[in-house]
């Protein structure tokens, strides 16, 4: 008798293949959100400066537009403002804590994750895409800014998702998809700006090369995207450039309160080529190390992101040599061209750029890196049966190994796993150089003893980074949370034995009061930080741009308590009592970021981030405590940017700080009486001047 056919499963089942094919990617993105958000509040604020942007964001809806630093709208942070809607939207929802503004970075790193996997699967198969997910998931920096409120988490993901939109763009020639690469490119412009289209190259070159179509549509498509970009990203410029700058915050960072000026100079040739302005040069490449292609895998920037840079420089070499005469849309090419184009580019970028840079900026090159390792690895073991593939993929392992040990050896840090490691990457390799014919199981347990090996320093030093609270302006990763050398503390470093978490004055070293005043404190001390009690506070927890650090540890329990604890209660007490549009002024963002964080209310922060901007002018500041809408002076505070960022911008005086500011503390204290509150010097505005 014949069977019956057997039932087909369910429209909504998938095919049981199918299923457990799909397991391994559902284990990767698990593992990585277990990573990125295990224990997440422990950093409390993170970044203050950029948790205090998104409280007001929450706050208030022109606050959130604009990325502005305090809900009164006198000035933006000095980024565009498309990761702070996020956080600001998530504030909004869930309340303000540490949970709701540091949440949306951690899934942002595992969407980051899929759309790594999902791109390389695509024209490499499951293997690679699995490895180059796992690669990244697990690269320090990533685990890093992945669990941080720095506008880095959301750069990526817009450039990963970019990525795989080039991907099917080019396996359908479709302009379609090309061009939601170039708006998600346009909205990393409104993350990071200049820094979002270092990867624009390798995309353009690459469908430029392998679409499968004519010149002249792959030319027609490339231009189609590049409009897609600027109108995904001009919108938002046009917008700020058209609304009445009376009626909006000052624009952070420029010299002339506009968002192209922003661009182009503070975060755009600024940052490249150094030299004077508004702070966006300023020659502040310290932290990143001395300029050059070992840059890269120096001190400040190796353990953060050049594991396994070596294996993809290799990778990408070899598969380029074996491909070079295949035909024009070949896909493992392609793929090359893609992911070294944004390894190359990036890469040398940060290498040579003469402006402020800091460790954590190479986050940018984590899915390039990754994704060059399992491209190349499953393509030269696919070839393991010819001597040139044993061997390459023999270097790939060997040059991994060895440069774990190097990079472990920097940090005096589990020396066993630094030898075990070595042993046996080095002893893999030697296996796998034996032809896969004669020892093809031993092959197979070499290369994942190899894989092992390869991963085994930088996943350990990933999972450190995830037990240490960050704080600051300039986290590292790694098992003290700082750069080698520069000290420990929970996120930052200290600088010639002394912490860059105590206040600075306008000359950026010390505390100073305000001309004309006796402080007996200062804004920092008094402002509280977002940590929690026994930690030490800090005043250098701000924007990227910063050239200090914060050598403030954290805890859980001042995240779990929602806003932080300020380490002077009354005078967060004191603004939490006022009914102004501001509760007060301070000089510095970070100062007035920290008062804000600590009392839930809106601070004015004189001169912007690093103490340059000119804004608001001394008849501005006038005009506001005349209305009433300023309750508080605070003297003292502090620079976010320390004491050489502020260069030689229009309005600076010395030291930086912008002559508007110095000018306001010389005003305030000729016509109000100072008065101490917890240590701080404070001036009632509301006061009857003298």
């Amino acid at each position: 008798m014949e069977r019956p056919p057997a039932a087909a499963p369910p429209r909504h089942q998938a095919p049981r293949a199918h299923r457990d094919r799909r397991w391994p990617v559902v284990v990767l993105l698990l593992g990585a959100a277990a990573l990125y958000l295990w224990d997440l509040s422990a950093s409390g604020w993170g970044n203050s400066f950029y948790a205090a942007a998104a409280q007001a964001g929450a706050q208030s809806w022109k606050a959130w537009l604009f990325g502005s630093l305090d809900a009164g709208n006198a000035i933006t942070v000095d980024k565009p403002p498309a990761a702070l809607w996020v956080m600001g939207l998530s504030a909004r929802l869930f309340g303000v804590t540490s949970w709701a503004v540091l949440a949306p970075q951690a899934l942002m790193g595992v969407a980051s994750v899929w759309f790594l996997y999902a791109a390389v699967k695509r024209w490499s198969g499951t293997t690679a895409g699995l490895l180059a997910g796992a690669a990244l998931a697990l690269t320090p920096v990533a685990v890093l800014m992945f669990r941080y409120d720095n506008p880095d988490a959301l750069l990526v993901l817009l450039m990963t998702a970019g990525a795989y939109t080039t991907v099917r763009a080019v396996e359908q020639a479709s302009w379609r998809w090309l061009a939601l690469t170039g708006v998600l490119l346009g909205f990393g412009f409104l993350t990071k700006m200049m820094q979002a289209f270092l990867v624009l190259p390798g995309f353009a070159l690459v469908y430029l090369i392998a679409a499968p179509t004519g010149l002249g549509k792959r030319v027609r498509d490339l231009l189609i995207a590049g409009l897609a970009l600027i109108a995904s990203a001009g919108w938002y410029v046009a917008l700020v450039s058209l609304w009445p700058a009376s009626s909006r915050p000052y624009i952070a960072g420029s010299t002339n309160n506009t968002l192209w000026e922003l661009a182009l100079g503070y975060n755009g040739l600024g940052r490249i080529l150094g030299g004077s302005g508004n702070g966006g040069g300023g020659g502040n490449t310290a932290f990143g190390g001395s300029t050059g292609l070992g840059r890269l895998f120096g001190p400040a920037m190796g353990t953060e992101i050049s594991w396994l840079l070596p294996a993809a420089l290799i990778a990408l070499v070899a598969v380029l040599a074996a491909t070079w005469t295949a035909p024009r849309t070949d896909r493992t090419r392609a793929a090359m061209v893609l992911w070294g184009g944004w390894v190359l580019i990036t890469g040398l970028t940060f290498s040579y750029m003469s402006g402020t840079i800091h460790p954590y900026y190479t986050v940018a090159l984590a899915p390039g890196i990754a994704a060059l390792v399992g491209i190349g690895g499953r393509y030269l073991w696919l070839h393991h049966d010819r001597l040139w593939g044993r061997a390459l993929l023999a270097a790939m392992v060997v040059a991994t190994a060895v440069w774990g040990w190097v990079l472990l050896g920097r940090t005096d840090w589990l020396p066993a796993l630094r030898w075990a490691s070595l042993g046996l990457g080095v002893a893999s390799a030697l296996v796998l150089l034996v032809p896969g014919r004669r020892l093809r199981r031993l092959a197979v347990a070499a290369l994942a003893a190899a894989v092992l090996s390869a991963g085994a320093g930088g996943a350990a030093y990933a999972a450190a980074t995830v037990s240490v609270p960050h704080t600051g302006s300039i986290p590292a990763s790694g098992p003290l949370g700082s750069l080698p050398g520069m000290g420990t503390g929970g996120g930052g470093f200290k600088r010639n034995g002394a912490s860059d978490g105590a206040a600075r004055g306008p000359s950026g070293s010390g505390s100073a009061p305000a001309p004309g005043t006796a402080s007996t404190g200062d804004a920092s001390s008094a402002s509280g930080t977002g940590t929690p009690p026994e930690s030490s506070a800090s005043t250098t927890s701000g924007s990227d741009s910063a050239t200090g650090g914060s050598d403030s540890s954290s805890s859980s329990g001042a995240a779990a308590a929602g806003r932080g604890t300020s380490s002077n209660s009354e005078l967060s007490a004191l603004l939490e009592a006022g009914t102004t549009k501001w509760s007060a002024a301070v000089s510095g963002a970070t100062s007035a970021a920290d008062l804000e964080l600590a009392s839930g209310t809106s601070v004015i922060a004189l001169g912007g981030w690093n103490g340059s901007d000119p804004s608001p002018t001394l008849t501005q500041f006038q005009s506001y405590v005349a209305a009433g809408q300023i309750h508080y002076y605070i003297s003292g505070g502090g620079m976010g940017g320390g004491g050489t960022g502020g260069g030689a911008g229009a309005g600076a005086g010395a030291g930086g700080e912008s002559t508007q500011a110095s000018q306001i503390a010389a005003w305030v204290a000729d016509n109000y009486t100072a008065t101490t509150v917890g240590g701080t010097t404070v001036y009632d505005l509301t006061a009857t001047a003298h």
